[in-house]
């Protein structure tokens, strides 16, 4: 009887042993390591934003406000513009504020001295939009019934119908560093009707508010794609194309008030001249 209960004992802890050996040797399915690249990035979602050097008032000799139009249709400008649809590798300028706005993280402002911000509900009818389509139904006998009205809400297409964004920058010359440097105020973005061929101011957000999250949303990089860069680096190190708009002037008007067509890019380049040249005058002998 024990004879028996050692060799039943040894039969199975044979065959536990064998089907161990088993799942051993068997292939078992490779879990991608990121679903963007062949290796783990692991510094991409926890960077942040590089702060600023402090400015005192007092070290501030000389300042310039200007507004500049950034378009997505010019190619320098082609990463601020794609993805169109949600990608899990990259997002679009556009896509992260609306992402971070409808989750009340950055507050979307009615006006570009940031004193009128959009409730939640007002941030929302402006990003997505809401409409009605006809539904027809059967019944049971394949009989057509009555068409209804359907509501759906569409969030994606306004990243297309975003071809513009305005930017409004200090240009100052701080005497402690002894540089003339710049920092972003404030973005706006402008969204364009085809129909009516006009573009609409849709808000106006903080900058400063707005980098933590840049620092974490990559963009496309044309030359290398182990190296992308983040919405804040881009904005950083002035890696866009854009033309001046408008400066601070006691009528407070833009160029396209007073000036058109090629003269207005002109007026343009001379204003962006000007800031060039104040920097050039200091250093001269």
């Amino acid at each position: 009887m024990l004879t028996k209960l050692y060799t039943n004992l040894f039969a199975a802890m044979l065959w536990t042993n064998l089907a161990l050996a088993g799942d051993t040797l068997r292939e078992k399915p490779v879990k991608p390591v990121a679903p963007c690249n062949a290796f783990a990035k692991e510094h991409i979602g926890g960077r942040r934003q590089v702060p600023y050097t402090y400015l005192r008032e007092g070290d501030v000799m000389w300042e310039k406000r200007v507004w500049r139009e950034i378009d997505m249709r010019e190619k320098q400008n082609q990463p601020f513009y794609y993805p169109l649809e949600w990608n899990a590798c990259r997002t679009s300028l556009i896509q992260t504020l609306a992402k971070h706005i409808l989750s009340e993280d950055i507050i979307a402002f009615k006006d570009e001295e940031f004193m009128i911000p959009y409730s939640p509900a007002e941030a929302r009818a402006r990003l997505i939009r809401t409409d009605t389509v006809e539904q027809v139904d059967y019944d049971p006998y394949g009989n057509e019934l009555p068409p209804t009205r359907v509501a759906f809400s569409d969030s994606t297409s306004i990243y297309a119908r975003v071809l513009k964004f305005v930017v409004k920058e200090d240009w100052f010359f701080d005497r402690q560093r002894s540089v003339l440097d710049v920092r972003i105020v404030g973005i706006a973005a402008m969204e364009y009707n085809e129909e009516r061929d006009y573009y609409r101011e849709l808000f106006w957000v903080y900058f400063p508010a707005c980098r933590p999250y840049f620092a974490a949303s990559d963009i496309y990089n044309f030359k290398n794609d182990a190296e992308r860069r983040s919405l804040d680096d881009v904005f950083w190190k002035r890696q866009f194309a854009s033309h001046i708009v408008k400066e601070s002037n006691v009528a407070d008007r833009s160029i396209a008030d007073y000036q058109k067509g090629i003269d207005a890019l002109v007026e343009a380049e001379n204003i962006r001249l000007d800031i060039a040249k104040f920097e050039h005058d200091l250093w001269e002998h």
